[in-house]
């Protein structure tokens, strides 16, 4: 077609002005991209760049992307154990030497600004959306899929997702706001998409529960080899167990509980050993477990988030050089771990010296593989014949957590990772003798005492531990018993005085303050224990030159109302028991970064 002279002046003014544009957009894109422009034009998919349109291609992708939810769930914020010991009864914590005390969670002062609620909420929700990123992925991968093989990879990787992102529901429910927290079960894209309301506690409820039980049907019994430490069905079915208790359903725990202890193959380790350090990781009695590992990443630096060790907890525990003082065992656990009975009838408490000489332990196998006594002889600490020999013990620490820590392969931390704060000791979330202990309360709140006491004696005989009840009676009667006939409400207080803090205590994902506040006690429990008085006794030992030296007031000891003994700076929970308002502290408030954040939290 020809162009008239108008025409031709027409189009090349339309030449001159595309010619200008392309100029003008040459030099003001990098302009455009620093300042945020959303202009159309500008939003066009870079070819060589990665997008979720062009990653989740096959299940190679899926896996990538479930690695980086495994690596959420490690995170050891997403439960932030320290930060949950301190504020229930089994800690004294400050990082500070006693009697100074700034600790915030241990005074029960914390508010929506202290860093726990908010760095827990941040691990858990990162995860989650994560995690949703591998579910939405899966569903639009299934119609691709022309194997069995492939179908059947891929609704495993589905599996895990979801046990993953339900595990963070579970942890948010039972940690914040009475339940009530923001539900993202897709992955937000447009800004609006990201602020979301709180969701009703019973709809949070019923969505995790809904991930489990997709998980325990879909999910293996078992991983081998190097897929050890993936989450199993029987995780899956320990958390909906722990969910139903945490409400009251005995019943329906119960079914749960028996099911996991008969129907999948785990068994309490011989050793109760097995369960705390680097010893016999994902053993039999590990049913869920956070993997970490000092083989690896070592090259980067001090607290980069790459790394697969654990930087949390080691020096929160150790009473070797160099700890922080984050978690120390309490006055009040301390002696019972002390004065825990021993079963003569057990070989295993015989102590026979080099001349010859048979004697019986000072402390029994849970309390020596538990915690650092000064005074215990028959296990060594950070490679010393004598813990006392290892820590000086002194200014009232009296005790020290041996979980989390590696004194059974170092003398020291600093000494095993030079420079940095990392450790390898795998995180045993839920083990079996939790659920043992889990279902003994069930059967007790049932009526079968009888039945709760073979759980809780097949618990204390593995660490050779004197039996509950009369002489000669239940599961090993040749036993040695505490000769006592327990009813629903003195076996009760047994389990949540004696037995649950001494088998679990400074482990799992925060059930002891979940046990507390859903047994009605933790402003009971604080105001009994700022009651207790204390002193300390001097210990003396030879060092390993042999050299006496004395470790001053490092062995606690409660004293009477009134004795002139006292030492006031001993006393614990005073604080707490002033502080502590159930309707401010049984949860954990909603974080002010999301109240800031979010202008639909409170829609």
């Amino acid at each position: 077609m020809k162009m008239n002279n108008s025409d031709k002046k027409n189009e090349k003014i339309r030449v001159m002005k595309t010619t200008i544009t392309k100029r003008l957009l040459f030099i003001l894109a990098p302009m455009l991209a620093i300042l945020g422009c959303s202009d159309d034009f500008l939003e066009q998919t870079n070819p060589n760049q990665i997008s979720t349109e062009t990653f989740w291609k096959d299940n190679k992708d899926l896996e990538q992307g479930l690695i980086a939810t495994y690596k959420g769930f490690a995170n050891a914020n997403t439960i932030n154990l320290v930060g949950e010991l301190a504020r229930t009864d089994l800690a004294w914590s400050s990082g500070y030497q006693r009697p100074n005390n700034t600790n915030e969670y241990y005074l029960q002062v914390f508010n929506d600004a202290s860093s726990v609620p908010n760095n827990k909420w941040s691990a858990n929700y990162t995860a989650i959306f994560r995690a949703n990123q591998v579910i939405e992925a899966a569903a639009a991968l299934e119609e691709t899929y022309t194997t069995e093989k492939e179908k059947e990879d891929g609704l495993i990787i589905l599996a895990q997702a979801r046990f993953l992102r339900g595990y963070m529901y579970f942890n948010l429910y039972n940690s914040y706001n009475g339940g009530a927290v923001p539900i993202y079960d897709f992955v937000p894209i447009e800004e609006s998409e990201f602020y979301q309301s709180v969701s009703s506690a019973e709809d949070v409820k019923n969505f995790y529960i809904e991930d489990l039980l997709f998980a325990a049907d879909n999910l293996p019994i078992k991983w081998e080899g190097n897929d050890q430490g993936r989450v199993t069905a029987g995780a899956a079915i320990a958390v909906l167990g722990q969910s139903f208790l945490y409400e009251g359903d005995y019943e329906g725990a119960s079914v749960l509980f028996k099911s996991l202890i008969d129907n999948f193959g785990y068994s309490l380790t011989p050793n109760i050993g097995s369960n705390f350090t680097t010893m016999d990781e994902f053993n039999e009695e590990s049913i869920l477990e956070v993997g970490y590992s000092l083989e690896f990443k070592n090259e980067l630096g001090p607290w980069d988030g790459r790394d697969v060790a654990n930087t949390a907890y080691v020096r929160q525990f150790t009473g070797g050089a160099g700890t922080w003082f984050g978690a120390v065992v309490a006055n009040w656990l301390i002696l019972k771990y002390r004065n825990e009975p021993l079963d003569f009838s057990d070989s295993r408490n015989k102590i026979i010296d080099e001349e010859g000489n048979e004697s019986f332990r000072k402390f029994s196998l849970r309390t020596s593989w538990s915690v650092a006594l000064v005074d215990d002889k028959d296990m060594g600490y950070y490679l010393r014949d004598e813990t006392g020999q290892a820590s000086n013990f002194n200014v009232r620490m009296t005790a020290f957590w041996r979980k989390h820590t590696n004194w059974d392969i170092t003398r020291s931390e600093e000494e095993l990772s030079p420079g940095k704060v990392r450790s390898g000791v795998n995180e045993r979330l839920i083990r079996l003798a939790e659920i043992y202990l889990q279902y003994a309360e069930c059967q007790i709140k049932l009526g079968n005492v009888d039945e709760a006491l073979v759980y809780i004696n097949r618990v204390r005989r593995r660490s050779g531990v004197q039996l509950l009840g009369l002489n000669g009676t239940g599961e090993f009667p040749a036993n040695d018993h505490d000769n006592k006939m327990y009813d629903e409400q003195t076996l009760m207080e047994h389990l949540m005085y004696t037995e649950l803090p001494l088998e679990l205590s400074a482990e799992g994902d925060g059930n002891r303050n979940i046990d507390l506040r859903r047994w009605g006690v933790k402003a009971q429990r604080f105001q009994e224990l700022a009651q207790k008085r204390y002193t300390a006794d001097h210990y003396e030992l030879l060092d390993e030159k042999g050299e006496k030296v004395t470790r001053w007031a490092s062995i606690v000891k409660e004293l009477p109302a009134g004795d002139p003994d006292i030492d006031e700076n001993w006393n614990e929970f005073q604080e707490a028991a002033a502080n502590y308002n159930p309707a401010l502290h049984a949860y954990w408030p909603l974080p002010n970064t999301e109240i800031i954040s979010n202008p639909q939290l409170g829609n």
